[in-house]
Parts: C-alpha cells; sequence; structure tokens
C-alpha cells in the first residue's frame, strides 16, 4: 500500500474547499478557486507556516472540512464490515474517521513549498451526480503527482468522497487497515484503535504548544 506520508504530504495540503455557496458552483470550478485560495493564505500566514496548530486547525475547518462527505468516505473506508455496525458505532467510525483527517491536514499544512496545481476542465453534463475532477501537482525538480478527486453532487453543492493519488485511492488503501483491525479485534476494536491514534496526536501537538 502506497505509504499515506506521501499522500498527504505533497497532496491533501494542496486542496480545500470553501464554504457552502448559495449557487452551486461546478467542482472543477470550486476546486481551482479554492486551491488558489487556500495556497494564496498559507504563502502569507507566517504562524501557518510555522506550525500554529490553532490556526492551521482553524483553516481546515472552515476551508476544508464541510465539503467532504465523511459519512460515504468512512462507509467505503469500512467496506462490508459497515453493514454490521450499529448506528452508535457508525457515528463514531465517522467521528473518528473525520478527526483522523484532521490530524493528516494539521501535520502537513506547513510543507508547501512553491508547488503549483492544474486543475483539468471536466466534462460534466447537467444531470451528471458524480464526477472525477483530475488535477495535476507539479514542483521544480520532482516529478509531477497526478490527482482524482471523486465528488458526488448533494443538495448543499459536490461533496469529495475520495481523492486518488497517481491512481492509488485513499479511501480504499484505509480498507485494507481497517479490515485487518476488524478482523483482529471487531469494529469496537477498530474504534478504539482510531480513537487512541486521535488523542495521542493530539497530546503530542499541545505539549509541542506549551514548549513554545
Amino acid at each position: 500500500m502506497i505509504a499515506l506520508r506521501r499522500i498527504v504530504s505533497g497532496v491533501l495540503i494542496c486542496f480545500a474547499v470553501g464554504v457552502v455557496h448559495a449557487e452551486v458552483i461546478a467542482p472543477d470550478a470550486l476546486i481551482k478557486n479554492t486551491v488558489q485560495e487556500v495556497i494564496a493564505i498559507i504563502k502569507v500566514d507566517k504562524d501557518i507556516q510555522s506550525g500554529d496548530q490553532k490556526k492551521i486547525i482553524a483553516l481546515v475547518d472552515a476551508k476544508v472540512l464541510p465539503n467532504f462527505d465523511f459519512s460515504r468516505m468512512t462507509q467505503l473506508a469500512v467496506g462490508k464490515y459497515w453493514r454490521t455496525a450499529t448506528p452508535e458505532q457508525k457515528q463514531s467510525l465517522v467521528t473518528e474517521f473525520r478527526n483522523m483527517l484532521v490530524r493528516t491536514y494539521t501535520k502537513v499544512f506547513t510543507v508547501y513549498r512553491d508547488q503549483t496545481v492544474e486543475v483539468k476542465p471536466s466534462k460534466i453534463a447537467t444531470d451528471d451526480t458524480e464526477v472525477t475532477v483530475k488535477t495535476v501537482i507539479s514542483k521544480p525538480g520532482s516529478q509531477p503527482i497526478l490527482v482524482d478527486y471523486e465528488m458526488k453532487k448533494a443538495d448543499s453543492g459536490w461533496k469529495v468522497y475520495d481523492i486518488s493519488i497517481d491512481g492509488v485511492s485513499m479511501v480504499m488503501s484505509y480498507r485494507g487497515t481497517f479490515a485487518t483491525q476488524i478482523q483482529d479485534s471487531g469494529i469496537d476494536g477498530l474504534i478504539k484503535t482510531l480513537s487512541v491514534k486521535n488523542v495521542n496526536a493530539a497530546d503530542v501537538t499541545l505539549r509541542k504548544e506549551v514548549g513554545k
């Protein structure tokens, strides 16, 4: 399985979606506009560049998370085991999956170093409800990274439910790990594992903030 560090450090930082708009914007235009916005913020905000966790989390909450379909992402990542989970377990899985992505983003929002993002135009019919938006992330001296955003149209606009890096699905990468954990310790075991990792990550962040 592709190392998730490469996925998050090289790519995820470069995509963010703004708050819900009254008018539904085409998914490729939405990504292009908001990528430019987030990169502009990172370039001028020295606190974010230096790793200010509060400001990074605020940026993630405002620009990234509202437009991800965490329920669908979690369901896809858990796979066949989702059907056997109770409503309470499903809610806990979604919560911990969301927290995990928050943790991922807060780690990588300081790694932007002159990458450029090209968003390819998408052919979208008026009745399409799902689309793949293709982008290319380039950095001088490095191979371009192909990034596809799988998006579904909801009542409130287009939502991202998966990201593929060089043809490898992020959600499907988690599925293998999650399946192993569920087989070993059940759904509650997976929830506990994710919860512990999220809490430990938060503790490390807090200790770093106190130690400034």
